[in-house]
């Protein structure tokens, strides 16, 4: 009797907690933490740009001219020899936000420690922009050249990076960061 006690008591823990772990593991996320999302995500975007406008001339008026801004304002990046960088984002297009994404780049080599920069990528020709929003998933350097911005000798961005297609922006506190590379980077839709 005490046998079969024992193993009833042992059955209804194990269901009970695997019902408990699988309702943690599989609830979707509520409207609301969407919503909390968007806003966070949005507020990042704004102070991204901002950050951007004030460190690099130009760059201003480049946006007003741009079809869409995709802007990553907090990529982290870390590793120890395998190394990675992680972040969401919005795209903006005509004033308002077109959709989120999410920005994922591995790499390999001697890397160590952490670090959190903004990528903006803006998208300067209708061909471009209509190219990304169509994709399914897209990766710089394969699907579209990213060419990232240089700040020339007088302060102002590189003119001859400023008539390519689609330009790239990775900002640090510091300001704007330069010998950096995009390629690689997979950008993906997200359901938020």
């Amino acid at each position: 009797m005490e046998r079969r006690s024992f193993l009833t008591v042992g059955a209804g823990l194990v269901v009970a907690s695997s019902g408990l772990l699988g309702a943690c593991t599989t609830t979707p996320s509520a409207p609301t933490d969407k919503a909390a999302k968007r806003r966070e995500i949005d507020g990042g975007v704004d102070g991204a740009l901002n950050k951007l406008y004030s460190t690099a001339n130009g760059s201003h008026e480049l946006a007003n001219r741009a079809r869409g801004v995709l802007v990553f304002p907090n990529v982290i990046s870390a590793g120890f020899f395998v190394g990675g960088e992680y972040g969401d984002g919005a795209l903006r297009a005509g004033g308002a936000n077109r959709g989120y994404y999410r920005l994922i780049t591995g790499s390999f080599g001697f890397q160590f420690g952490a670090q959190s920069k903004a990528v903006i990528l803006m998208f300067m020709t209708q061909d471009a922009f209509d190219k990304f929003v169509a994709s399914s998933g897209w990766t710089a350097g394969v699907d579209a050249t990213v060419a990232l911005a240089t700040i020339g000798a007088n302060g102002q961005l590189d003119t001859n990076t400023a008539q390519q297609p689609i330009i790239g922006f990775v900002v640090t506190n510091a300001g704007l960061m330069g010998g950096v590379s995009l390629t690689g980077s997979k950008i993906s839709k997200l359901d938020i």
